[in-house]
């Protein structure tokens, strides 16, 4: 992710934007104390020769800095654009202002003073949430302070050899403000990935809760529903007509949908799941299915662990999930289910004999607003694990999941031993 990047959604815009702003008040605090020491130096150290003009340097970059601050407050864009090139003002006040003071005087202390300021511009620069800005003002103002120190050096006797190691000092921190620009620019872009993901998640979120309810309306309207309607259909009948078989008729038909109900119910958030672990709930799952399915399902359970783990809601999910597709849409005869460990992970099967999926149609269906097993695919491979759809031999789908399991929910199961 770049900062260009981040300014492109208005959430991860605006997270820019706070960092930026509070780097330039940073950058306004420094500038002021630049200010200051100016003004003190000229007050406590003055210049033999050309005081006043020194002043006028001083009180217009001081009115230069306080009409930036106002300018800034408006926030926006605009003003950051052009903020790195306040940096090369600061640079150019202070050259001038420590050559006005020193290069005209036979000796003085003023210049000596005034070019230790120098190390104040690299912290400026240090604020820019640009590293290759941030070198380009270091570049500069190391040569200036250079420069200046060789043009006032006869003035105030400073030996070659001070010069030189502090220009050495100066590169330096020069080089120490460019890497605290790539740290802040680094934390600036994670934590706008963050919150790109948390968007991206609630998102997805939003989805599932959706595919969720419409998958249970679903349910209850091909399900239940249509026997509660045909037991009203039918009491009506018993009432004008009197016929026991019409009351018989209702009792079945409120029979099946308070069983439909109650595996409806028993899908969506099994109590055996919590209580006995995966196996003990699949084991119920694939049972309904293969009685409403009309299916033939093998379920295979060996070597897996009795009891919860941490994985069992995100596995049980996708079972749930697969199985239901295979219903639906993969005209099966047989459908066989493995739930087994390899090593830490959790692995699960789903394939079936049906009719297979056609090569863009998972992807179609996504377009469509269909994300049954995108939103599952998206849990698993967010809890680390793989989730894959692939072409089963000789026939129909195989869907493959693959799950860490905790360390500490696997050393409290054992090896289970279903009935």
């Amino acid at each position: 992710m770049t900062l260009e990047g981040l300014s492109e959604t208005p959430e991860l815009r605006e997270i820019l934007l706070r960092h930026a702003y509070r780097s330039v008040r940073v950058q306004l605090g420094l500038r002021g104390l630049l200010v200051l020491f100016m003004a003190l130096t000229l007050g406590f150290v003055p210049p033999e020769h050309d005081l006043l003009a020194c002043c006028l340097i001083v009180v217009g970059y001081a009115a230069w800095a306080g009409a930036l601050a106002v300018r800034t407050r408006g926030g926006g864009l605009g003003p950051l654009r052009w903020m790195w090139l306040a940096l090369l003002v600061d640079t150019a006040a202070l050259s001038a202002l420590t050559l006005v003071a020193g290069i005209a005087a036979e000796q003085s202390w003023t210049a000596d003073v005034l070019v230790n300021g120098f190390y104040v511009i690299p912290m400026l620069a240090a604020t820019s949430l640009r590293p290759v800005v941030c070198a380009a003002i270091a570049v500069p103002t190391l040569g200036a302070s250079l420069a200046v120190s060789i043009l006032t050096q006869q003035a105030n006797a400073e030996p070659w050899s001070s010069i030189l190691l502090r220009s050495l000092v100066l590169a330096g921190l020069a080089s120490g403000s460019v890497a605290l620009s790539f740290v802040q620019l680094s934390r600036v872009l994670t934590i706008g990935q963050l919150l790109g993901e948390r968007i991206d998640l609630l998102d997805e979120i939003v989805r599932i809760e959706a595919h969720e309810r419409a998958l249970l309306a679903e349910d209850l309207h091909d399900g239940a529903l249509q026997y509660l309607l045909a037991a009203r259909q039918d009491l009506d009948d018993a009432r004008d007509t009197g016929d026991p078989d019409a009351f018989v008729r209702v009792d079945h038909a409120l029979r099946e949908s308070s069983t439909m109900l109650r595996s409806t119910v028993s899908e969506l958030h099994p109590a055996v799941l919590e209580q006995a672990g995966l196996a003990r709930a699949l084991t119920d799952l694939t049972a309904g299915v293969a009685a409403r399915g009309r299916l033939t399902v093998d379920l295979d359970l060996a070597g897996w662990l009795e009891g919860p783990t941490a994985a069992d809601p995100a596995l049980y999910a996708a079972a749930r999930e697969a199985l239901i597709n295979v219903v639906k849409h993969a005209n099966a005869r047989t459908v066989k289910v493995t739930l087994d460990r390899d090593g830490r992970d959790a692995v699960l099967v789903v394939s079936d004999d049906g009719s297979g999926i056609a090569e863009g149609v998972l992807a179609q269906r996504l377009a469509d607003g269909h994300i049954g097993l995108a939103s599952h695919r998206a849990r698993i491979t967010a809890a680390g694990g793989e989730f894959r759809i692939e072409p089963a031999a000789p026939t129909g789908t195989r869907v493959t999941v693959r799950m860490p399991v905790p360390e500490e929910s696997a050393r409290s199961a054992t090896v289970a031993r279903l009935p």
